[in-house]
């Protein structure tokens, strides 16, 4: 199989999983551009926030369409996180690389199990503005500990710390998503790394057009399957990444 017909495979999926799930973005792109498209690990992960932030952008404006964002508490959350992600990634750099995944491993399984024994509250639409920040907070410092992107961590924590509704919580996330890719992008301006862009253009297409079906997804199916399917894509990420920690 050619290398763009996996870009638009791959793609595909991607913006797929950002749209209906809100989450799945840098997880799956990375992976992809490595393993199936030969991208060297520091034009993967740079390749992949161009990604990331794009296709975000198009499965939030398709989340907006359907007032399923909860702009407020998104603003708040991202906002709140930028700066305890920043101090906890220079402390995560003393710490073994395999113990921060099986941290983060650990961290997904318990957030998937709670995402399919449907523990989490419904939510009332409306949000504290200081719970917002705190767990914005929390949530910077522990993906920024951790290094790695906002989406399968926002979610639970909008859902189960701030009783935001699952639908809403999804489009809500990718506000997160994109504040923190822009971020981790704006650091990485003054490196040096070469971009295929021929397949990266093909890829980002794809994730696009992915993420207008994903948000349309998102709209018809109900929140406790959009629930249920989260846990699993959780679970499965945590079991990948058990595995590797323990390798």
């Amino acid at each position: 199989m050619s290398a763009l017909v996996l870009a638009l495979l791959a793609g595909g999926l991607v913006g797929l999983a950002l749209g209906a799930l809100g989450a799945g973005g840098s997880i799956l792109t990375v992976p992809a551009l490595i393993y199936l498209l030969g991208f060297d690990p520091a034009a993967a992960t740079t390749g992949a926030l161009v990604i990331v932030i794009v296709t975000s952008v198009t499965a939030l404006a398709a989340h907006a369409r359907t007032g399923s964002v909860r702009w407020r508490a998104g603003l708040l959350f991202a906002a709140a996180g930028l700066l305890p992600a920043a101090v906890a990634g220079a402390l995560s750099a003393r710490i073994p690389a395999g113990v921060l995944t099986a941290l983060f491993a650990a961290l997904a399984a318990l957030a998937a199990v709670r995402m399919l024994r449907g523990g989490a509250p419904g939510g009332t639409g409306r949000v504290s503005g200081v719970r917002a920040l705190g767990a914005g907070a929390g949530l910077g410092a522990v993906t920024g500990f951790l290094g790695v992107g906002g989406g399968f961590l926002a979610v639970p924590a909008l859902v189960g710390v701030l009783a935001v509704p699952m639908d809403a919580a999804v489009g809500t996330s990718l506000l997160v998503i994109v504040a923190n890719a822009l971020v981790a992008l704006g650091a990485r301006a003054y490196t040096a790394v070469d971009l295929d862009w021929a397949l990266i253009l093909p890829f980002l297409a794809a994730a696009v057009l992915g993420a207008w079906d994903g948000g349309r997804l998102a709209a018809k199916v109900p929140a406790a399957t959009l629930r249920r399917t989260f846990g699993a894509v959780l679970l499965t990420v945590a079991a990948g990444m058990a595995v590797t920690a323990v390798w």
